[in-house]
């Protein structure tokens, strides 16, 4: 070979080494390019949201007087004591409407992994996730407020909101009963118990961390929302009269769509009051699930 061009393995070793060398020094060069940008990325984010919670926190612990928490809505005074009692009851109703079923749902799949409906939920679970809240509003309002007559009602919300939610406790459901050890289950078919006994004697007690984290970040998702319930709860001054049709509710999130840019100062503060608001429950639901997260690792 000789005038020939020497490559790969017919090359000398000083000059492998020196292209081994090379290429080490290309991929160390992409690799750290790559890291920075993704720290600058992150960076970024984390510079705006941290503004964000800052601005919120200042303005938001200036406005929280005891006032907030004992009065209801004034025009663009007040307090927010509507707001809040609706945000919960909102946020409860769907959750007691979402759950039974994102849970069942969740169980079927999982336990029948390769049936064509738990393929058929996993779709729908997945639809739904994409779908934009806004939509699930307008749906709420085209089928519950007009065509059922409801109006802007605590049930319309309720309902709507649970749709939306419906889906993440399912996959979350679903994810965290197949993580159950195979072996368990087998043991106690062995033994002769059913389907239903394994699933829901079994399965479901050894899942409830996971389980239970899903409903609380879903309920974290409730309380944050505001587009669809512009269309189903529609907005009130006063607090709830016990009626669950054809009767409006205050949410918080509506107190800070509506009240931020209006030219008074005291609509402003109260829509820093309940960005506070939001922003204090859904951190402590966070909090909440993460506790249950980490406890459920413990326990492994």
């Amino acid at each position: 070979m000789s005038g020939a061009a020497l490559t790969g393995e017919e090359a000398p070793f000083p000059q492998r080494e020196a292209a081994r060398l090379g290429r080490m020094r290309r991929r160390r060069m992409q690799s750290l390019l790559g890291w920075g940008l993704c720290a600058l990325g992150f960076g970024l984010l984390a510079f705006a949201m941290g503004w964000i919670l800052l601005l919120v926190l200042l303005r938001g612990i200036s406005a929280l007087t005891p006032k907030v928490f004992l009065e209801v809505t004034q025009g663009t005074g007040g307090g927010l004591l509507n707001a809040i009692e609706g945000t919960l009851l909102i946020g409860a109703g769907s959750m007691l409407l979402a759950v039974p079923l994102g849970v069942a749902a969740g169980m079927y799949a999982a336990q029948f992994k390769h049936s064509w409906f738990a393929s058929a939920i996993r779709f729908m679970a997945d639809v739904l996730v994409g779908v934009p809240s806004i939509v699930l509003g307008y749906f709420g309002y085209i089928t519950m407020v007009e065509g059922l007559g409801w109006q802007f009602s605590l049930a319309a919300a309720c309902i709507t909101i649970a749709i939306l939610c419906l889906p993440y406790i399912c996959r979350t459901t679903e994810l965290a009963l197949s993580q159950v050890p195979a072996a368990m289950q087998e043991a106690a078919f062995a033994l002769g118990a059913g389907e239903g006994r394994v699933a829901w004697r079994i399965a479901l007690p050894v899942a409830m961390p996971g389980i239970l984290t899903g409903v609380l970040l879903a309920f974290a998702i409730s309380v944050g929302e505001t587009a669809p319930l512009i269309y189903t709860a529609g907005w009130s001054s006063y607090l709830w009269n016990g009626q669950l049709v054809r009767s409006p509710v205050g949410y918080l999130t509506y107190a800070i769509w509506a009240f931020i840019n209006e030219p008074f100062a005291s609509a402003n503060a109260l829509a820093y009051a309940a960005a506070l608001l939001v922003t204090l429950i859904v951190l402590l639901i966070s909090i909440a699930a993460r506790l249950v997260l980490l406890r459920r690792q413990g326990a492994r």
